[in-house]
């Protein structure tokens, strides 16, 4: 998901998407919504949460953070 998407989901929650990076705004949906804040977390290529909007993104992001 590209980040203006990211970003009008948070506008959406009113959370506010200014100087965060993409783990970041993420993250910050992610405790908006009440869940995990895990995303890039899945650095084995692994994640049990399969009905997360993130998880594609997810470990594409977490492979890019292990190297």
């Amino acid at each position: 998901m590209i980040m203006q998407e990211i970003r009008t989901i948070a506008k959406g929650y009113g959370v506010k998407a200014t100087r965060l990076n993409k783990v970041e705004l993420v993250h910050a949906i992610q405790q908006f919504e009440g869940n995990f804040d895990c995303f890039a977390s899945a650095c084995d290529g692994y994640c049990d949460q399969r009905d997360c909007l993130w998880q594609a993104d997810c470990f594409i992001a977490a492979k890019k953070r292990k190297q």
